[in-house]
């Protein structure tokens, strides 16, 4: 069992070579192996500053607070020490690493990740397998990392990589955003997947619920004003979709 705690966590978002602005005010969230907790809310309360400050993302400065994993503080770690304590980050954005091929990239990974490189043979069949899963050609294991992937491509790739990495704790931001229905179904499914075969603990960062038709959360959290202003059971995510955001924001925005 795998216990990953944010403790009063307060960051700022690097402006400039001398501004900076406060994004994180106090947030507080514990996930358990095998638990799904979707982060919704309104746009600009912090949900993506909340998933790139634990990542590590430079542009971002913890200025309070923690983050543990089993009890130990991630935040004096490197970005790829992070990633080999088990955390993992889907970016809403992924970027494209010309050159690179999708299947050295991945191999690296894992062999990063699991402190030893896999056989060529049985790493070929787990990947293949997994690219199986999420509709993915075998045709693009040659292609450079997201190098002309369409954002459904791109985002089935995310889940690619947190299907062979299997880490304790996996940050998925937006990983919804711009996927058709059909597309939708595929990453949903590889979600569940991985969920099953690891045991992950998972947050869920979304606007909308639609997601949440596919991957059941067990908590749902209303992020607003750069702190969880609501939390509760999936049934709030059916009071969001009902009334939206607007009293959370008001709240934040206040604050």
């Amino acid at each position: 069992m795998t216990k990953f705690e944010i403790r009063d966590l307060r960051a700022d978002v690097l402006i400039g070579a001398d501004e900076r602005q406060e994004i994180l005010k106090g947030v507080d969230l514990t996930i358990n192996s095998g638990e799904t907790h979707a982060i919704m809310g309104p746009n600009g309360s912090g949900k993506s500053t909340l998933a790139y400050a634990v990542a590590g993302h430079p542009k971002y400065e913890i200025t309070g607070g923690d983050v543990l994993i089993d009890g130990e503080s991630v935040l004096e770690m490197t970005v790829d020490e992070r990633a080999r304590a088990g955390l993992f980050l889907a970016m809403q954005y992924p970027v494209e690493v010309p050159g690179v091929s999708m299947s050295n990239f991945l191999r690296s990974a894992v062999t990063a990740v699991r402190g030893e490189a896999p056989k060529l043979r049985t790493f070929s069949k787990e990947l293949q397998g997994s690219m199986s899963g999420l509709n993915i050609g075998s045709e693009f294991a040659a292609r450079g990392v997201n190098e002309g992937f369409s954002g459904g491509e791109k985002k089935r790739h995310e889940i690619l990589q947190l299907e062979l990495l299997k880490p304790k704790l996996a940050i998925l931001d937006e990983t919804d955003s711009g996927l058709d229905v059909d597309a939708l179904k595929v990453v949903s499914e590889g979600i569940n997947r991985a969920k099953a075969n690891s045991d992950v603990g998972i947050m869920l960062i979304t606007h909308y619920t639609r997601i949440l038709n596919y991957v059941t959360p067990d908590f749902v959290h209303v992020f607003a004003g750069g702190r969880v202003a609501e939390s509760g059971g999936p049934e709030l995510a059916d009071v969001l979709e009902a009334d939206g955001y607007e009293r959370f924001a008001k709240a934040g925005a206040s604050q």
